[in-house]
């Protein structure tokens, strides 16, 4: 099991330097960071970076984003009723994007997570997971060789495609962790239905063991 950080009581401040960010972090002790470009960004392959522009040209069709928009305003306001949560969720029908969407995506969600929460570790055993940072900011981490890797996510529309989307294949712990100033909201799309969709976390009852639980059934 990938080991895990403290992240949380902290802010971000961006600044965009060429093709380097500069992120100021931690509200008492400010530490810098450089971040490079993500051109190799988890699982960048040519193909994949022609799947994510095919589904960002898709996300950026004013048609398709006028409807989203009002159910990301739903999910936000069920996190508003919803105190104790760290995040809320809800699947987006697939017949929203008119038939534009590449083979072998069969799901799509709206994620809103909570301002200055750290969700935790999880995994999708059955799904290669793509998804978008549609509004405000946060650090999808990865683990890679059992080390956590940051990768910090905007949605500046000019910003670009990796800056805003990451892609995690399946079997890849990953833990959102979100800044103090606003809510983070995400679209990501999977490779498998809705309801088949599985989210799997470390287990607190047994070391090194798993528990595992639909979104749909959540």
């Amino acid at each position: 099991m990938p080991g895990e950080e403290a992240a949380s009581g902290w802010n971000w401040i961006q600044l965009f330097i060429a093709k380097r960010r500069i992120i100021v972090t931690n509200e008492t002790a400010l530490t810098i960071e450089l971040i490079s470009s993500r051109d190799d960004c988890i699982n960048m392959t040519p193909q994949e970076r022609s799947r994510l522009e095919e589904l960002d040209r898709i996300l950026r069709m004013d048609t398709v984003r006028e409807q989203i928009l009002p159910i990301a305003s739903g999910v936000r306001a069920e996190l508003g009723r919803r105190p104790q949560a760290l995040m809320t969720w809800a699947p987006i029908s697939l017949e929203l994007f008119g038939g534009e969407l590449p083979a072998g995506i069969r799901s799509s969600w709206v994620f809103v997570l909570r301002a200055g929460a750290d969700t935790g570790a999880e995994r999708h055993p059955n799904s290669h997971q793509r998804m978008m940072s549609l509004e405000g900011s946060g650090n999808m981490r990865t683990e890679e060789q059992g080390e956590w890797r940051s990768n910090f996510l905007i949605s500046q529309r000019d910003a670009s495609l990796e800056e805003r989307w990451i892609s995690i294949p399946p079997n890849t712990w990953h833990r959102p962790v979100i800044g103090n100033e606003t809510d983070w909201i995400v679209i990501s799309f999977h490779t498998v239905l809705a309801e088949d969709l599985i989210e799997e976390r470390p287990s607190t009852g047994t070391r090194g063991g798993t528990k595992q639980v639909k979104y749909l059934g959540a």
